[in-house]
C-alpha cells in the first residue's frame, strides 16, 4: 500500500514539472527527443533526489525547509516565465534560444523543491523502503513529464509565435500557485 501511496505523491508531486514541460514543449514544438529525454529525466532526477535529502535532513529543519520552499519557487518560476513572456513579445518563436543545461537544472530543481518535505514524511520507513518510494515517484514524475511535453509540442505548432508567452504565463501562475497555497495553509 505504501509504494500505491508512493505513486500518487509522485502523480502530485509531478503536476509542476509537468506544467514546466509542457510550457518547454509550447515554447520550442520542434524540440529534438534527446532535449525532451534530458530535461523529462531532469525533472526525474530531482524529484528522486529532493525527497531523499528531505529524508536525510530528517525532522531537524522540517519547519525551516516548509517556509522557504514557496519563496524560492515563486521567484525563480516568476523569473523563468517572466523571461519567456518577454522574449515572445520581443522577437516572437524564432527569437528564442534554446533550452540549455543551466535552465533545465534551474527548472527541475524549482519545480521539485517541494518534494523535499516528501522525504520528511518517510523518516518512520526503512531507507529501503523510502528509496524504493523516492523511486516510483521519480518514475511517474518522467511518465508524466514526457506526455506533458508532448502535449505542450502539439499545443505549441499549433499557437505559433504566441506559445512562449503562454508558457511563460504558466510558470508564473505554478509559482503563484504555490505561494498563495503556503499562504493559505499559513493563514
Amino acid at each position: 500500500m505504501i509504494y500505491f501511496d508512493a505513486a500518487l505523491m509522485g502523480l502530485g508531486l509531478a503536476m509542476d514539472a509537468a506544467a514546466v514541460s509542457m510550457a518547454n514543449g509550447l515554447k520550442q514544438p520542434n524540440m529534438r527527443l534527446r532535449k525532451i529525454l534530458a530535461f523529462c529525466l531532469s525533472f526525474a532526477l530531482f524529484q528522486g533526489i529532493m525527497p531523499l535529502i528531505g529524508y536525510a535532513a530528517g525532522s531537524l529543519f522540517r519547519k525551516w525547509v516548509s517556509q522557504v520552499t514557496p519563496y524560492v519557487a515563486l521567484v525563480i518560476l516568476c523569473v523563468l516565465g517572466i523571461k519567456m513572456i518577454v522574449d515572445g513579445i520581443k522577437g516572437g518563436e524564432e527569437d528564442v534560444k534554446p533550452l540549455t543545461a543551466t535552465v533545465i537544472i534551474v527548472q527541475a530543481f524549482a519545480t521539485s523543491i517541494d518534494a523535499l518535505t516528501v522525504g520528511v514524511v518517510y523518516v518512520g520507513q526503512t531507507i529501503t523502503t523510502s528509496i524504493l518510494c523516492f523511486a516510483i515517484i521519480s518514475i511517474v514524475t518522467l511518465g508524466v513529464t514526457l506526455l506533458a511535453v508532448w502535449i505542450g509540442k502539439k499545443v505549441g505548432t499549433a499557437l505559433s509565435g504566441r506559445a512562449v508567452i503562454l508558457g511563460g504565463c504558466i510558470l508564473i501562475a505554478i509559482g503563484l500557485k504555490i505561494f498563495i497555497e503556503y499562504l493559505i495553509a499559513v493563514l
